[in-house]
């Protein structure tokens, strides 16, 4: 990462991206990350919840052809 984030930020970043390409490769390690620099269990949840929504209503979006006009 080269943006000047936080550590705790580029932490955050780090498990979205890999949450997005590929959220069966995201383990208790990635949960570990994240609580070392200051998220608990329900920011874990949070951040999830919210790139896992981004996510599927992207798909969404560009399934129907959203803003592609």
């Amino acid at each position: 990462m080269t943006a000047p984030v936080s550590r705790g930020n580029g932490v955050m970043l780090n498990y979205t991206v890999k949450l997005t390409k590929d959220e069966t490769s995201i383990t208790s390690v990635d949960h570990r990350e994240l609580r070392a620099v200051g998220f608990n269990d329900q920011a874990i949840l949070q951040i999830t919840l919210i790139a896992a929504w981004y996510n599927y209503i992207n798909r969404v979006a560009d399934a129907l052809g959203i803003g592609k006009d």
